[in-house]
């Protein structure tokens, strides 16, 4: 898709047509379809949401190699991203697990003892390894944000902890994309097989926007709260 710059003048219409999977993105912000022909300013300010930090978001999510700028970065929301970031986490953990948990079952279902062994133990160690590295953002990460954000300064943490120890969980979706992909048999049940596949690519691509936006979004405008 060609870049172009988008403007909170632009029809909401409009930037869904430009990208489509918007609309996931328009779902953990809480705006519904229904918005005939307001401007991505006016939904925004209907929903108490800061529309630099929308256009941020949208940005990441419809062009690869995004990189904000500095200026749009300091028109972004600190408190916008971070309702954004666990909104996420909800719409991963209670709709993508999900759906892709039932698919592995099904698929796990139709093959033979070794192979459902080996396709269970990895969903669930990756499912594990999820939960772990949302419920830090979500305890610790996220509440430090919001404090800062209100004036209040927590000597003990910084934002430069939670880049250190930023664990990468896309490695290991990775391990089981392989799993599924190349190494489940023939035998297996073959609409269950595609199906699974076709969820662990949508959540791949979904899950590395999310690290782009927690590396070059939430992280930059954290440090500079705590410069000031």
């Amino acid at each position: 898709m060609e870049r172009m710059k988008f403007t909170d003048s632009m029809k909401l219409a409009e930037l869904i047509s430009l990208n489509w999977k918007l609309l996931s993105v328009l779902s953990r912000l809480g705006i519904g379809l229904g918005f005939g022909e307001s401007t991505i300013r006016e939904a925004c300010g209907r929903h108490g949401i800061n529309p630099s930090s929308f256009l941020l978001i949208c940005s990441v999510y419809t062009y690869d190699d995004y990189i904000p700028s500095a200026d749009m970065l300091k028109d972004a929301e600190p408190l916008s991203i971070v309702e954004y970031l666990h909104n996420s986490h909800s719409f991963y953990l209670d709709k993508e697990f999900v759906s892709l948990e039932k698919n592995m079952n099904a698929l796990a279902g139709s093959c033979e003892a070794m192979s459902k062994k080996i396709l269970v133990r990895f969903f669930d160690e990756y499912k594990t390894q999820v939960q772990n590295h949302f419920a830090y953002e979500e305890n610790v990460v996220f509440p430090y944000v919001r404090a800062l954000a209100e004036g209040k300064r927590t000597e003990s943490y910084s934002i430069e902890q939670f880049e250190e120890n930023h664990t990468n969980i896309d490695e290991a979706l990775n391990d089981l994309k392989n799993i599924v992909m190349k190494y489940m048999p023939e035998t297996c049940d073959a609409v269950s097989h595609n199906e699974m596949l076709y969820g662990i690519f949508r959540l791949e691509d979904d899950l590395r926007k999310h690290t782009v936006i927690e590396d070059c979004v939430l992280i930059p405008i954290v440090n500079r709260l705590e410069e000031k």
